[in-house]
């Protein structure tokens, strides 16, 4: 026997519009604006629709909280798709920073430990932080001075692209200190490459000024 799926009388659910466009716009009165920006002030929502009409293009509601409700006369297809433009735009300007972790022994040896903080560089280099742990089993724990040892010297060795976010502190068996990535060396040499600029402008001022005199 074949089973139906859904009770009786139900109706498919569809998805309300991300905007109200048209008739769907219920209010009496908006505050209308074109296109390309030009507000064309308040008016009853009926009137506001027949403009719409008469230009071929839809009436969006983009501002619904407003006292009245702000629409604009568009193409509802064109909006959209601006809409979607403008949140990939965000997107592709939004840095991801992760967090990625080195772990090291109280026992780990030279060449061990330069690999390991080589990985950090590049990590903290490339914008990402940094996040270094000693794990220590059993007696090791009477013996912390070594991994505090280790993280000290990290911290040194990566002083030039990273800050300490996390000063090293225990927690369980393992101690760890977080590293921020500073600013890339492009950007502080653009802002000396500025500096310069505005220094010597100052100079070529002062220049003119004593000419003047």
């Amino acid at each position: 026997m074949a089973r139906r799926f859904g009770g009786r009388g139900q109706r498919p659910r569809f998805r309300e519009p991300q905007h109200r466009t048209n008739e769907r716009i219920r209010v009496p009165s908006v505050r209308v604006v074109t296109e390309d920006g030009e507000a064309l002030g308040v008016m009853d929502t009926r009137d506001a629709i027949q403009e719409a009409r008469r230009r071929g293009i839809d009436l969006v509601e983009i501002a619904p909280k407003a006292k009245p409700p702000v629409c604009k006369l568009i193409d509802y297809g064109k909006f959209m798709y601006e809409q979607k433009k403008r949140a990939h735009e965000a997107k592709k300007k939004q840095v991801t920073v992760q967090v990625k972790e080195i772990k090291f022994r109280p026992g780990t040896d030279d060449h061990d430990y330069a690999y390991r903080m080589k990985n950090a560089r590049e990590w903290l280099d490339g914008g990402d932080k940094v996040r270094a742990a000693i794990a220590f089993r059993g007696r090791e724990m009477t013996h912390r001075e070594l991994g505090a040892k280790i993280l000290a010297r990290l911290t040194q060795d990566l002083a030039d692209l990273g800050d300490v976010e996390v000063a090293p502190k225990m927690e369980g068996y393992q101690m760890f200190t977080i590293f921020n990535p500073k600013k890339t060396k492009t950007a502080d040499a653009k802002e000396k490459n500025a500096v310069g600029k505005d220094d010597k402008k100052e100079s070529n001022d002062d220049e003119d000024e004593s000419d003047d005199d």
